[in-house]
Protein backbone atom coordinates (compact mmCIF):
# COMPACT_ATOMS: atom_id res chain seq x y z
CA UNK A 1 0.00 0.00 0.00
CA UNK A 2 1.76 3.43 -0.64
CA UNK A 3 1.44 6.04 1.39
CA UNK A 4 1.52 9.31 -0.83
CA UNK A 5 0.63 11.76 2.20
CA UNK A 6 3.87 10.78 4.07
CA UNK A 7 6.37 10.58 1.20
CA UNK A 8 5.41 13.83 -0.07
CA UNK A 9 5.48 15.70 3.51
CA UNK A 10 8.84 13.73 4.14
CA UNK A 11 10.74 14.28 0.91
CA UNK A 12 9.40 17.95 1.74
CA UNK A 13 11.02 18.30 5.40
CA UNK A 14 14.18 16.83 4.10
CA UNK A 15 15.20 19.55 1.91
CA UNK A 16 15.46 21.90 4.84
CA UNK A 17 14.48 24.55 2.95
CA UNK A 18 13.12 28.15 3.88
CA UNK A 19 9.64 27.74 5.15
CA UNK A 20 8.12 31.32 4.25
CA UNK A 21 4.67 29.82 4.67
CA UNK A 22 2.40 28.94 7.63
CA UNK A 23 2.47 27.28 10.22
CA UNK A 24 4.59 30.08 12.46
CA UNK A 25 7.20 27.22 13.97
CA UNK A 26 8.70 26.97 10.46
CA UNK A 27 10.02 23.68 11.38
CA UNK A 28 11.73 24.06 14.57
CA UNK A 29 11.56 21.45 16.83
CA UNK A 30 9.26 22.33 19.92
CA UNK A 31 7.17 19.19 20.65
CA UNK A 32 9.62 17.38 18.22
CA UNK A 33 6.83 16.42 15.51
CA UNK A 34 6.83 20.23 13.84
CA UNK A 35 9.10 19.10 11.07
CA UNK A 36 6.56 16.95 9.66
CA UNK A 37 3.63 20.23 10.27
CA UNK A 38 3.45 21.90 7.07
CA UNK A 39 -0.03 23.50 5.49
CA UNK A 40 -1.52 23.34 2.21
CA UNK A 41 1.55 24.07 0.10
CA UNK A 42 2.50 23.77 -3.76
CA UNK A 43 2.15 20.13 -3.93
CA UNK A 44 0.72 18.80 -0.74
CA UNK A 45 -3.00 18.73 -2.11
CA UNK A 46 -6.18 20.79 -0.69
CA UNK A 47 -8.05 18.40 1.52
CA UNK A 48 -11.56 19.71 0.86
CA UNK A 49 -10.94 19.61 -3.23
CA UNK A 50 -8.78 16.99 -3.32
CA UNK A 51 -6.86 15.89 -6.57
CA UNK A 52 -3.72 14.75 -5.74
CA UNK A 53 -1.92 13.41 -3.03
CA UNK A 54 -4.96 13.26 -0.42
CA UNK A 55 -7.15 12.02 -2.92
CA UNK A 56 -4.40 8.70 -3.80
CA UNK A 57 -4.56 8.16 -0.46
CA UNK A 58 -8.36 8.71 0.04
CA UNK A 59 -9.30 6.38 -2.72
CA UNK A 60 -6.20 3.77 -1.16
CA UNK A 61 -8.97 3.60 2.40
CA UNK A 62 -11.70 3.36 -0.38
CA UNK A 63 -10.19 0.05 -1.59
CA UNK A 64 -9.22 -1.07 1.66
CA UNK A 65 -12.60 -0.44 3.25
CA UNK A 66 -14.31 -1.42 0.32
CA UNK A 67 -16.70 1.41 0.18
CA UNK A 68 -17.95 3.56 -3.01
CA UNK A 69 -16.07 6.36 -1.90
CA UNK A 70 -14.06 7.27 1.22
CA UNK A 71 -12.97 10.95 2.64
CA UNK A 72 -10.91 11.82 5.36
CA UNK A 73 -11.39 14.04 8.02
CA UNK A 74 -8.92 15.48 10.67
CA UNK A 75 -11.96 16.66 13.07
CA UNK A 76 -13.32 13.29 13.92
CA UNK A 77 -16.36 11.50 13.35
CA UNK A 78 -17.91 15.08 14.90
CA UNK A 79 -17.39 16.61 11.42
CA UNK A 80 -18.45 13.66 9.71
CA UNK A 81 -21.66 13.44 11.37
CA UNK A 82 -22.98 17.32 10.56
CA UNK A 83 -21.83 16.58 6.54
CA UNK A 84 -24.05 13.43 6.65
CA UNK A 85 -27.09 14.94 8.25
CA UNK A 86 -26.22 18.36 5.72
CA UNK A 87 -26.25 15.68 2.65
CA UNK A 88 -29.41 14.07 3.88
CA UNK A 89 -31.36 17.11 4.37
CA UNK A 90 -29.95 19.64 1.19
CA UNK A 91 -32.89 20.38 -0.36
CA UNK A 92 -35.30 19.73 1.87
CA UNK A 93 -37.99 21.73 3.57
CA UNK A 94 -38.40 21.47 7.17
CA UNK A 95 -36.56 18.24 7.52
CA UNK A 96 -36.46 15.35 10.15
CA UNK A 97 -34.65 12.87 10.95
CA UNK A 98 -35.32 9.33 12.80
CA UNK A 99 -32.88 9.18 15.37
CA UNK A 100 -31.88 6.62 18.46
CA UNK A 101 -31.95 8.65 21.34
CA UNK A 102 -27.93 7.45 22.73
CA UNK A 103 -27.05 10.04 19.73
CA UNK A 104 -24.09 11.70 20.62
CA UNK A 105 -24.51 15.54 21.08
CA UNK A 106 -22.40 16.55 17.86
CA UNK A 107 -25.59 14.96 16.25
CA UNK A 108 -27.95 17.65 18.16
CA UNK A 109 -25.66 20.50 17.34
CA UNK A 110 -25.64 19.57 13.60
CA UNK A 111 -29.79 19.04 13.80
CA UNK A 112 -29.47 23.21 15.34
CA UNK A 113 -27.17 24.21 12.65
CA UNK A 114 -29.19 22.91 9.74
CA UNK A 115 -32.70 23.30 11.03
CA UNK A 116 -33.36 19.47 11.14
CA UNK A 117 -35.79 18.48 14.00
CA UNK A 118 -35.26 14.36 15.47
CA UNK A 119 -37.46 12.27 16.03
CA UNK A 120 -36.69 10.23 18.72
CA UNK A 121 -36.50 6.22 19.33
CA UNK A 122 -36.42 4.95 22.67
CA UNK A 123 -35.56 1.62 23.62
CA UNK A 124 -38.11 -0.38 26.03
CA UNK A 125 -35.41 -1.02 28.37
CA UNK A 126 -32.52 0.86 29.02
CA UNK A 127 -29.70 0.09 31.82
CA UNK A 128 -27.61 3.02 30.84
CA UNK A 129 -27.52 6.50 29.25
CA UNK A 130 -25.35 5.22 26.38
CA UNK A 131 -27.50 1.60 25.32
CA UNK A 132 -30.57 2.29 22.87
CA UNK A 133 -30.76 -1.41 21.72
CA UNK A 134 -33.73 -1.30 19.54
CA UNK A 135 -34.76 -3.81 16.85
CA UNK A 136 -35.59 -3.14 13.23
CA UNK A 137 -39.05 -4.01 14.46
CA UNK A 138 -38.66 -1.26 16.26
CA UNK A 139 -37.61 1.18 13.89
CA UNK A 140 -40.38 -0.41 11.08
CA UNK A 141 -43.37 1.04 14.00
CA UNK A 142 -41.74 4.24 14.15
CA UNK A 143 -41.72 4.86 10.84
CA UNK A 144 -45.24 3.39 10.39
CA UNK A 145 -46.51 6.53 12.42
CA UNK A 146 -44.74 9.02 10.08
CA UNK A 147 -47.07 11.35 8.42
CA UNK A 148 -44.40 12.02 6.27
CA UNK A 149 -41.11 10.01 5.89
CA UNK A 150 -38.15 11.37 7.32
CA UNK A 151 -34.29 12.44 5.77
CA UNK A 152 -32.73 9.28 7.35
CA UNK A 153 -32.56 6.93 10.54
CA UNK A 154 -29.86 7.81 12.52
CA UNK A 155 -27.78 5.32 14.90
CA UNK A 156 -25.40 4.35 16.94
CA UNK A 157 -23.28 1.35 16.53
CA UNK A 158 -21.33 0.54 18.31
CA UNK A 159 -22.38 2.15 21.12
CA UNK A 160 -19.96 3.68 24.25
CA UNK A 161 -20.55 0.59 26.14
CA UNK A 162 -20.13 -2.04 23.06
CA UNK A 163 -23.60 -2.78 21.77
CA UNK A 164 -23.68 -3.68 18.12
CA UNK A 165 -27.26 -3.45 16.73
CA UNK A 166 -28.47 -5.67 13.86
CA UNK A 167 -27.85 -3.17 11.09
CA UNK A 168 -28.79 -5.72 8.27
CA UNK A 169 -32.16 -6.04 9.89
CA UNK A 170 -32.42 -2.09 10.26
CA UNK A 171 -31.23 -1.61 6.47
CA UNK A 172 -33.75 -3.36 5.12
CA UNK A 173 -36.77 -1.60 7.19
CA UNK A 174 -35.09 1.51 5.84
CA UNK A 175 -34.59 -0.11 2.13
CA UNK A 176 -38.36 -0.48 2.44
CA UNK A 177 -39.42 2.71 2.96
CA UNK A 178 -36.83 4.09 0.97
CA UNK A 179 -34.93 6.29 3.82
CA UNK A 180 -31.01 6.20 3.73
CA UNK A 181 -29.43 4.67 7.25
CA UNK A 182 -26.77 6.69 8.46
CA UNK A 183 -24.87 5.46 10.61
CA UNK A 184 -22.32 6.94 13.94
CA UNK A 185 -19.57 3.87 13.91
CA UNK A 186 -17.07 6.50 15.20
CA UNK A 187 -16.14 3.46 18.10
CA UNK A 188 -16.20 0.34 15.06
CA UNK A 189 -13.91 1.64 12.30
CA UNK A 190 -12.00 -1.73 12.73
CA UNK A 191 -15.01 -3.74 11.76
CA UNK A 192 -14.50 -3.33 8.17
CA UNK A 193 -11.35 -5.74 8.92
CA UNK A 194 -13.23 -8.47 10.58
CA UNK A 195 -13.95 -12.04 9.32
CA UNK A 196 -17.05 -11.91 10.15
CA UNK A 197 -17.65 -8.26 9.52
CA UNK A 198 -20.69 -6.29 11.01
CA UNK A 199 -19.36 -2.75 9.85
CA UNK A 200 -22.03 -0.64 8.72
CA UNK A 201 -21.29 -0.25 4.61
CA UNK A 202 -20.25 -3.98 4.37
CA UNK A 203 -24.30 -4.12 6.20
CA UNK A 204 -26.07 -2.07 3.37
CA UNK A 205 -25.99 1.41 5.64
CA UNK A 206 -26.31 4.46 3.25
CA UNK A 207 -23.45 6.27 4.71
CA UNK A 208 -21.23 6.49 8.30
CA UNK A 209 -18.83 7.70 9.88
CA UNK A 210 -15.41 5.98 11.17
CA UNK A 211 -13.17 7.42 13.74
CA UNK A 212 -9.33 6.15 13.02
CA UNK A 213 -7.91 7.49 15.93
CA UNK A 214 -10.12 5.67 18.58
CA UNK A 215 -9.52 1.75 17.13
CA UNK A 216 -6.98 2.17 14.18
CA UNK A 217 -3.72 3.72 14.26
CA UNK A 218 -4.10 7.17 13.44
CA UNK A 219 -3.62 10.43 15.80
CA UNK A 220 -6.39 12.16 17.73
CA UNK A 221 -8.73 13.68 14.92
CA UNK A 222 -8.47 11.31 12.34
CA UNK A 223 -12.06 10.47 10.80
CA UNK A 224 -13.40 8.75 8.07
CA UNK A 225 -16.73 9.36 5.78
CA UNK A 226 -17.99 6.84 4.05
CA UNK A 227 -20.61 6.58 1.56
CA UNK A 228 -21.81 3.13 0.03
CA UNK A 229 -22.99 2.73 -3.71
CA UNK A 230 -26.06 3.01 -2.17
CA UNK A 231 -25.84 6.12 -1.37
CA UNK A 232 -23.10 7.70 -4.64
CA UNK A 233 -25.47 10.46 -4.82
CA UNK A 234 -23.95 11.92 -2.53
CA UNK A 235 -20.09 11.61 -3.49
CA UNK A 236 -20.12 14.94 -5.47
CA UNK A 237 -21.49 16.94 -2.79
CA UNK A 238 -19.24 15.19 0.09
CA UNK A 239 -16.37 17.42 -0.25
CA UNK A 240 -18.55 20.47 -0.08
CA UNK A 241 -20.54 19.50 2.96
CA UNK A 242 -17.22 18.54 4.73
CA UNK A 243 -15.81 21.71 4.06
CA UNK A 244 -19.58 23.66 4.87
CA UNK A 245 -18.13 23.01 9.02
CA UNK A 246 -14.53 22.33 8.97
CA UNK A 247 -11.19 24.35 9.55
CA UNK A 248 -9.77 25.03 6.49
CA UNK A 249 -6.40 24.97 8.10
CA UNK A 250 -6.54 21.08 8.27
CA UNK A 251 -3.85 19.01 9.99
CA UNK A 252 -0.96 17.30 7.61
CA UNK A 253 -0.02 15.47 10.81
CA UNK A 254 -3.59 13.59 11.02
CA UNK A 255 -3.68 13.62 7.21
CA UNK A 256 0.04 11.74 7.44
CA UNK A 257 -1.47 9.26 9.91
CA UNK A 258 -4.15 8.86 8.05
CA UNK A 259 -2.14 8.15 5.05
CA UNK A 260 -0.51 5.59 7.07
CA UNK A 261 -3.13 3.68 8.72
CA UNK A 262 -3.71 1.98 5.30
CA UNK A 263 -0.48 0.71 4.83
CA UNK A 264 -0.41 -0.66 8.96
CA UNK A 265 -4.03 -2.43 8.09
CA UNK A 266 -2.81 -4.05 5.25
CA UNK A 267 0.46 -5.36 6.85
CA UNK A 268 -1.64 -6.33 9.86
CA UNK A 269 -5.00 -8.24 8.78
CA UNK A 270 -4.40 -11.07 10.44
CA UNK A 271 -3.84 -9.21 13.65
CA UNK A 272 -7.74 -8.04 14.10
CA UNK A 273 -8.56 -11.94 13.86
CA UNK A 274 -6.23 -12.23 16.83
CA UNK A 275 -6.97 -9.36 18.76
CA UNK A 276 -10.20 -10.63 19.15
CA UNK A 277 -9.68 -13.68 20.17
CA UNK A 278 -7.73 -12.52 22.63
CA UNK A 279 -10.35 -10.15 23.87
CA UNK A 280 -12.64 -12.95 23.78
CA UNK A 281 -10.07 -15.04 26.17
CA UNK A 282 -10.29 -12.98 28.90
CA UNK A 283 -13.73 -11.96 28.60
CA UNK A 284 -14.51 -15.57 29.86
CA UNK A 285 -11.30 -15.85 32.29
CA UNK A 286 -13.23 -12.88 33.89
CA UNK A 287 -16.56 -14.50 33.51
CA UNK A 288 -15.45 -17.56 34.99
CA UNK A 289 -14.23 -15.73 38.00
CA UNK A 290 -17.43 -13.32 39.18
CA UNK A 291 -17.34 -10.60 36.21
CA UNK A 292 -20.36 -9.82 34.28
CA UNK A 293 -19.08 -8.37 31.09
CA UNK A 294 -21.91 -6.88 28.35
CA UNK A 295 -21.72 -5.84 24.93
CA UNK A 296 -21.01 -7.62 21.64
CA UNK A 297 -18.09 -5.26 20.14
CA UNK A 298 -14.83 -7.67 19.36
CA UNK A 299 -12.19 -5.20 20.25
CA UNK A 300 -14.13 -3.86 23.57
CA UNK A 301 -14.49 -5.53 27.44
CA UNK A 302 -17.15 -3.65 29.78
CA UNK A 303 -17.71 -4.45 32.79
CA UNK A 304 -21.31 -4.53 34.37
CA UNK A 305 -19.52 -3.26 38.09
CA UNK A 306 -22.70 -3.52 39.54
CA UNK A 307 -23.86 -7.26 38.70
CA UNK A 308 -19.84 -8.23 39.30
CA UNK A 309 -19.72 -6.89 42.82
CA UNK A 310 -17.19 -4.66 42.41
CA UNK A 311 -16.86 -1.28 43.81
CA UNK A 312 -15.52 1.61 40.92
CA UNK A 313 -13.70 3.34 43.54
CA UNK A 314 -12.24 0.07 44.19
CA UNK A 315 -11.54 -0.78 40.58
CA UNK A 316 -9.86 2.72 39.72
CA UNK A 317 -7.50 2.77 43.13
CA UNK A 318 -6.12 -1.07 41.86
CA UNK A 319 -6.11 0.13 38.41
CA UNK A 320 -4.23 3.10 38.92
CA UNK A 321 -1.94 1.26 41.03
CA UNK A 322 -1.00 -1.24 38.51
CA UNK A 323 -0.28 1.50 35.73
CA UNK A 324 -3.98 0.86 33.94
CA UNK A 325 -5.84 3.61 32.15
CA UNK A 326 -8.90 2.39 31.05
CA UNK A 327 -11.36 4.30 28.71
CA UNK A 328 -14.53 4.81 31.19
CA UNK A 329 -15.20 4.12 34.31
CA UNK A 330 -18.31 4.94 36.17
CA UNK A 331 -20.53 3.71 39.27
CA UNK A 332 -22.32 1.33 36.86
CA UNK A 333 -19.62 -0.22 33.99
CA UNK A 334 -15.64 -0.09 33.32
CA UNK A 335 -14.95 0.07 29.55
CA UNK A 336 -11.26 -1.23 28.19
CA UNK A 337 -10.59 -0.81 24.60
CA UNK A 338 -7.73 -3.04 22.44
CA UNK A 339 -6.48 -2.69 19.18
CA UNK A 340 -3.87 -4.10 16.68
CA UNK A 341 -1.36 -2.06 18.71
CA UNK A 342 -1.94 -3.71 22.26
CA UNK A 343 0.88 -5.87 22.98
CA UNK A 344 0.42 -9.73 24.71
CA UNK A 345 1.66 -8.31 27.86
CA UNK A 346 -1.07 -4.98 27.65
CA UNK A 347 -3.70 -8.46 27.96
CA UNK A 348 -2.15 -10.28 30.68
CA UNK A 349 -1.63 -7.36 32.50
CA UNK A 350 -5.61 -6.40 32.36
CA UNK A 351 -6.53 -9.48 33.08
CA UNK A 352 -4.57 -9.96 35.92
CA UNK A 353 -5.12 -7.01 37.70
CA UNK A 354 -8.81 -7.35 37.21
CA UNK A 355 -8.83 -10.56 38.92
CA UNK A 356 -6.79 -9.29 41.67
CA UNK A 357 -9.68 -6.86 42.68
CA UNK A 358 -11.39 -7.83 45.89
CA UNK A 359 -15.45 -7.98 45.45
CA UNK A 360 -17.87 -6.15 47.44
CA UNK A 361 -21.63 -7.12 47.63
CA UNK A 362 -23.31 -4.23 45.91
CA UNK A 363 -27.38 -3.80 45.79
CA UNK A 364 -28.68 -3.11 42.40
CA UNK A 365 -28.93 0.67 41.41
CA UNK A 366 -32.24 2.03 41.44
CA UNK A 367 -33.37 2.50 37.74
CA UNK A 368 -34.58 5.54 36.06
CA UNK A 369 -36.51 4.87 33.41
CA UNK A 370 -35.42 6.91 30.09
CA UNK A 371 -39.01 8.09 29.11
CA UNK A 372 -39.93 11.00 26.82
CA UNK A 373 -39.48 14.82 27.79
CA UNK A 374 -41.84 17.10 26.86
CA UNK A 375 -41.04 19.16 23.74
CA UNK A 376 -41.29 22.45 24.19
CA UNK A 377 -39.44 24.22 20.89
CA UNK A 378 -37.20 23.25 18.06
CA UNK A 379 -33.62 21.95 18.77
CA UNK A 380 -32.54 24.98 16.90
CA UNK A 381 -34.93 27.81 18.42
CA UNK A 382 -33.56 26.51 21.56
CA UNK A 383 -29.99 26.57 20.98
CA UNK A 384 -30.21 30.01 19.50
CA UNK A 385 -31.93 31.44 22.37
CA UNK A 386 -30.75 33.82 25.09
CA UNK A 387 -30.10 30.87 28.13
CA UNK A 388 -28.62 30.96 31.56
CA UNK A 389 -27.03 28.58 33.76
CA UNK A 390 -28.43 26.91 36.73
CA UNK A 391 -28.14 24.39 39.23
CA UNK A 392 -29.90 20.87 38.23
CA UNK A 393 -31.76 21.38 41.18
CA UNK A 394 -33.07 24.47 40.21
CA UNK A 395 -33.84 23.23 36.92
CA UNK A 396 -37.53 21.84 37.62
CA UNK A 397 -39.96 22.92 34.41
CA UNK A 398 -37.28 24.98 32.46
CA UNK A 399 -36.48 24.28 28.91
CA UNK A 400 -32.76 22.59 28.00
CA UNK A 401 -31.09 25.28 25.70
CA UNK A 402 -28.04 23.29 25.08
CA UNK A 403 -27.17 19.41 26.41
CA UNK A 404 -25.37 19.38 29.32
CA UNK A 405 -23.24 16.23 29.97
CA UNK A 406 -19.51 16.09 29.51
CA UNK A 407 -17.40 14.29 26.57
CA UNK A 408 -17.20 10.90 26.91
CA UNK A 409 -19.96 9.73 26.49
CA UNK A 410 -21.37 12.82 25.61
CA UNK A 411 -24.91 11.43 25.22
CA UNK A 412 -27.52 14.58 26.55
CA UNK A 413 -30.10 13.37 29.04
CA UNK A 414 -32.46 16.07 27.80
CA UNK A 415 -32.26 17.49 24.10
CA UNK A 416 -32.52 21.17 23.33
CA UNK A 417 -35.99 22.21 23.38
CA UNK A 418 -37.52 20.00 26.17
CA UNK A 419 -38.43 20.41 29.42
CA UNK A 420 -36.55 19.28 32.63
CA UNK A 421 -38.54 16.94 34.54
CA UNK A 422 -37.98 15.40 38.19
CA UNK A 423 -36.78 12.32 36.66
CA UNK A 424 -34.77 14.43 34.32
CA UNK A 425 -33.25 15.79 37.46
CA UNK A 426 -32.85 12.54 39.02
CA UNK A 427 -30.93 11.06 36.02
CA UNK A 428 -28.60 14.42 35.77
CA UNK A 429 -27.91 13.48 39.88
CA UNK A 430 -27.31 9.75 38.20
CA UNK A 431 -24.40 10.51 35.85
CA UNK A 432 -22.96 13.57 37.91
CA UNK A 433 -24.44 16.75 36.44
CA UNK A 434 -24.32 20.04 38.48
CA UNK A 435 -25.66 22.31 36.12
CA UNK A 436 -27.46 23.28 33.09
CA UNK A 437 -27.78 25.54 30.35
CA UNK A 438 -31.52 26.40 29.90
CA UNK A 439 -33.85 29.02 28.02
CA UNK A 440 -33.99 32.31 29.86
CA UNK A 441 -37.44 33.09 31.02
Amino acid sequence: MQTPIIDFVKKYADKNGVRAHMPGHKGKSFTGTEKYDITEISGADVLYNASGIIKQSQDNATKLFDTYSTFYSTEGSSLCIKAMLYLVSKGKRNPTVLALRNAHKTFVYGCALLGIEPIWVYPENSGHLCECNVSAYDIDEELKLLDEKPCAVYITSPDYLGNVLDIESIVKVCDRYDVPLIVDNAHGAYLAFMKDSVHPIKKGATMCCDSSHKTLSSLTGGAYLHISEKGKQYQNSAMSALSLFASTSPSYLILQSLDLVNADVEKNLNRFEEIKERVEKIRTELENNGYVCVGNEPFKLTLDLVKSNVLSKNLAYVLGQNGIECEMIDNEYAVFMFSTASKDSDFRHVQNTLLSVQKTERKPILTIEFSKPERVMSVREAIMSESETVSVTASLNRVCASPSVSCPPAIPIVVSGERISAQSIALFARYGIDTIEVVKE
